[in-house]
C-alpha cells in the first residue's frame, strides 16, 4: 500500500512565502479589477473555453471544463455578473453541487492560440430563470439551469505557464484583443511605465524569466 511521502520543510506562513519568492509588481497589485472591464468582456466573448474550479463544504475541491463557441459560452449581465449555461453533460453535477454548499467559484478562461488568460473568482449560485436560460440557447436547445458568477475579483494572468506547456505551439492566436502591454496599461496607469515600456518587461520576462 502506497503512503503519503512525509514532507520535511513545509512553508506555514505568508511571510515565510513572500521572503522566498518575493512580493508582486505594481503593475500586477493594481491590474487587479473588483468587477469586469471592458478588455475582460470581450476576453469572455471571444473564448471557446472555461475551467470552473469550486469547493465543496468538506473542503472537496473539483475543476470541470465547460466548451462552447465564442459568444455562446458566458453570457456578462453587467461588469460585476456573468451566467454560464449548463450543457448536457454526464449529470455528475459535481460543479453544481459544490456551488449549492458553499456558493464559491473561481474561473480560467482560455483563447486558443493567445498565452493570456482570465481569472475570475467569486460568489456562485444555480438559477433556472426562463428569461437567463432562453438567452443562453444553442443549437435549439436551452439549458434547464445556468451558473451565476457575482464577480469580486478578476485580472489578467501573464503566458508563461502556456509558454512553457507549448500548448498553443503551431496554433495561430484568434482574437482581435489588443496586445497585453495595452490592456495592462489601461487598467493600472502605473506612473512612469508606458506601453512600450510594459511591452518590453513582458517579452523579457517571457523570455529571460520563464523558470
Amino acid at each position: 500500500m502506497n503512503q503519503t511521502p512525509t514532507f520535511q520543510k513545509l512553508i506555514t506562513t505568508a511571510r515565510e512565502l513572500a521572503d522566498l519568492i518575493g512580493v508582486p509588481s505594481e503593475v500586477a497589485v493594481k491590474k487587479q479589477q473588483a468587477r469586469l472591464d471592458q478588455h475582460m468582456t470581450n476576453f469572455i466573448s471571444q473564448s471557446p473555453f472555461v475551467l470552473i474550479g469550486t469547493v465543496g463544504q468538506d473542503g472537496t475541491c473539483d475543476v470541470s471544463p465547460r466548451g462552447d463557441a465564442p459568444g455562446a459560452l458566458a453570457r456578462i449581465l453587467d461588469p460585476g455578473t456573468l451566467i454560464i449555461p449548463e450543457r448536457t453533460g454526464n449529470r455528475r453535477a459535481d460543479s453544481l453541487r459544490n456551488i449549492l454548499e458553499t456558493g464559491r467559484i473561481g474561473l480560467l478562461v482560455l483563447i486558443p492560440g493567445l498565452g493570456e488568460t482570465l481569472r475570475v473568482n467569486g460568489r456562485a449560485s444555480v438559477f433556472r430563470d426562463d428569461d437567463l436560460l432562453a438567452s443562453l440557447t444553442a443549437n435549439g436547445k436551452q439549458p434547464l439551469v445556468g451558473i451565476g458568477v457575482h464577480v469580486e475579483e478578476c485580472f489578467l494572468q501573464c503566458a508563461k505557464a502556456l509558454i512553457r506547456s507549448q500548448l498553443w505551439q503551431g496554433i495561430a492566436r484568434h482574437s482581435s484583443l489588443p496586445s497585453f502591454a495595452q490592456i495592462l496599461m489601461d487598467q493600472t496607469q502605473v506612473p512612469g511605465h508606458t506601453v512600450e515600456s510594459l511591452h518590453q518587461a513582458i517579452e523579457e520576462s517571457y523570455s529571460r524569466r520563464l523558470y
